[in-house]
């Protein structure tokens, strides 16, 4: 089986396919099957390469599969070719099995729109896509996979496109990919020109052979990264990713924990050995995670859709990650992206049974008190929220502090301060979802409060799968403190994490970093629960006492409202006066005139042209007289 390896992605593929040619025609019973089975499918068989994997050992770490030859354009050369390593079987498998749940739950969630097959053909469109960015062997492949999600986020974010606010979420976040993706694309031809490739062998070669300078290094590094900036939500070109909120939940759900976003976080770690040629690079990766961490942090504080918190959390989260990254803990890194995947696409699918039990609410300020109503759906969000805290034991806590030791270690205190302000901030706002929305006094609208109800079984039971694995799934890389044989999971990655850094800090020092990194977790906890269920007066009282700052974190210190003046206004005050002076004036004005010329020509020639025999005969003997005339003078 393992030699159909490359046959993954396009089980989704196919199905959606099947959806464009046929979808009219099929049952919604029928639409659901297929979707579900499509990705399960690829699950399934992701599953069985990676056991073949695990089985032969370090020596055979490596599936590869090339189709056929794509591109031949003189040295330009690129094949349609597959790769099953062991980062590709941690992505693959996260991505199919957390997409398979997310599909369960839509059948519940999506089953009276009236555009059911449609919603199906993007998700499944979305997951081919993904798998393809995740299995290519080369950038060139990569960057279709990379598109391939662009396109699909444009479809899903804007799905409800008779909304207004929906349509411009997906342009907006169309647009803003297309910013980072010129930096990737050029970055991929610096590539080209000096490896000669775009294989990910040839460039790890190229840069064990010394092809690539350092200097070469950091400027390719960067352009790449500018890429991750926007696929990954990263400062400056972070600001799609709370708007993409106009989508229906679960379309959040893939977007943030599965696909698009840890798009860019894979990339870096798939180019780690570059990137360990690069300490400019590298520390550029570091700084801009950990001030996205803490940036996109301080926003959720005051948000109050419950979408919109979770939104600028995973901003937040993929901060952590590049952090990895960039101190280069590139195991720690996807570490937290695989665990992360599953209390973020728990917590969103929580918060879409909340939406949907309150025919549509949004706003925490008007939910309370629900634990009672929806105990189903209470639980597994409690979970979810605890292992996005760091709490001991749950999954969070060991990928988030995998990161901060590592950060500490390589001597980016700054970066590691960042981290852990970060940290607090996210049990703080984290546990005030938690208790505005399932806690405290009811603040329910009669109407919806005569309607709430539990999501039915469909879409509690991934939920409770999901909760499963956010507490377990961390187990499988225990700190060094534990041992370092151990952390599975790095080892795991061992083959294909050509460059990692040690940490290399004293058992008391590491003791004393998981301390502190817990103790700040329940501070932010405590703190949630003085302010939102003890003393519920503080907040509104630190509103009156600190006006300015709450309201420059309630709108999200202004960055859309800077970016509009900076970009968008001018940038369509320009394109209208080149409508009307240049395109109307000049280019309009040409084609008419040119029209009004060849009209003026056709009314003056018809004035010989009468219908009349004698009016011929008169005109063609005067040109004769002419015609001699002129030859005898």
């Amino acid at each position: 089986m393992t030699d159909f390896f490359w046959l993954i992605p396009f089980f989704p593929l196919v199905s959606a396919i099947l959806f464009v040619i046929f979808g009219r025609r099929f049952p919604k019973k029928y639409v659901s099957f297929q979707a579900c089975f499509a990705v399960l499918a690829s699950f399934m068989l992701a599953a069985i390469s990676f056991f073949s994997l695990l089985n032969a050992g370090p020596s055979h770490s490596l599936l590869e599969k090339n189709l056929f030859s794509w591109i031949d354009a003189g040295s330009f050369k690129v094949n349609l070719s597959f790769q099953f390593d062991s980062l590709t079987a941690v992505m693959v498998l996260v991505v199919s099995l957390v997409a398979f749940l997310i599909h369960v739950y839509s059948i519940g969630y999506m089953s009276e729109d009236k555009s059911y097959t449609r919603y199906f053909t993007y998700l499944n469109l979305f997951v081919f896509s993904m798998l393809v960015l995740v299995m290519a062997s080369n950038l060139v492949l990569m960057f279709v996979g990379w598109e391939g999600v662009g396109l699909c986020s444009y479809l899903l974010i804007g799905f409800w496109f008779e909304k207004h606010s929906a349509a411009n979420a997906g342009k907006k976040a169309f647009i803003v990919n297309r910013i980072g993706d010129a930096g990737f694309l050029i970055g991929l031809l610096f590539i080209f020109v000096h490896v000669g490739s775009t294989e990910f062998s040839a460039i790890n070669e190229a840069v064990l052979g010394g092809v690539l300078t350092p200097a070469l290094a950091t400027l390719i590094g960067i352009l790449l990264f500018i890429g991750a900036t926007g696929k990954s939500a990263q400062l400056p070109l972070y600001i799609w990713l709370p708007d993409a909120m106009e989508g229906p939940t679960p379309v959040s759900a893939l977007i943030h924990a599965a696909t698009m976003v840890t798009a860019g976080v894979y990339m870096v770690a798939r180019m780690n050995l570059l990137y360990s040629m690069s300490l400019t690079a590298s520390n550029i990766i570091a700084v801009v995670g950990g001030l996205t961490a803490l940036f996109a942090a301080t926003m959720a504080l005051t948000q109050n859709d419950i979408k919109r918190i979770l939104a600028y959390s995973t901003i937040s989260q993929l901060g952590y990650m590049f952090i990895g990254c960039g101190v280069g803990a590139y195991a720690a890194g996807i570490f937290h992206l695989y665990t992360h995947a599953f209390f973020k696409s728990l917590l969103f699918l929580a918060a879409g049974s909340v939406i949907h039990a309150l025919s549509g609410e949004l706003n925490v300020q008007k939910m309370g008190g629900l634990r009672k109503y929806l105990p189903r759906t209470y639980y597994p969000f409690l979970i979810g929220a605890i292992a996005i805290a760091g709490i001991p034991f749950f999954s969070g806590f060991f990928s988030k502090d995998a990161i901060l030791t590592h950060a500490f270690a390589q001597g980016q205190y700054i970066v590691w301060a960042m981290g852990i302000l970060g940290a607090v901030m996210t049990a703080f706002y984290m546990f005030r979802l938690i208790f505005l929305t399932f806690h405290g006094k009811e603040r329910l609208e009669p109407d919806v409060k005569k309607h709430i109800h539990e999501s039915p079984p469909i879409m509690t039971i991934p939920l409770a799968i999901l909760a499963f694995f956010s507490i377990i799934a961390g187990y499988i890389g225990l700190p060094a403190v534990v041992g370092k044989k151990y952390n599975w999971f790095g080892h795991f990655l061992d083959p294909v994490i050509l460059s990692s850094h040690e940490a290399h800090i004293s058992m008391g020092t590491e003791w004393f970093l998981i301390l502190i990194s817990v103790a700040v977790s329940i501070a932010g906890i405590f703190i949630a629960y003085i302010f939102y269920i003890r003393k519920t007066q503080i907040p509104s009282t630190l509103v009156k006492k600190f006006p300015f700052i709450y309201k420059l974190l309630y709108n999200k210190y202004y960055v859309d409202e800077a970016y509009n003046a900076v970009f968008v206004n001018p940038m369509i005050r320009g394109s209208e006066i080149i409508y009307d002076d240049f395109d109307l004036k000049i280019i309009d004005g040409a084609v008419n005139g040119s029209a009004k010329t060849a009209a003026w020509s056709g009314k003056l020639l018809s004035r010989f042209q009468t219908g009349f025999l004698k009016d011929y005969a008169l005109i063609f003997l005067l040109g004769a007289i002419l015609v001699i005339g002129f030859l005898l003078f």
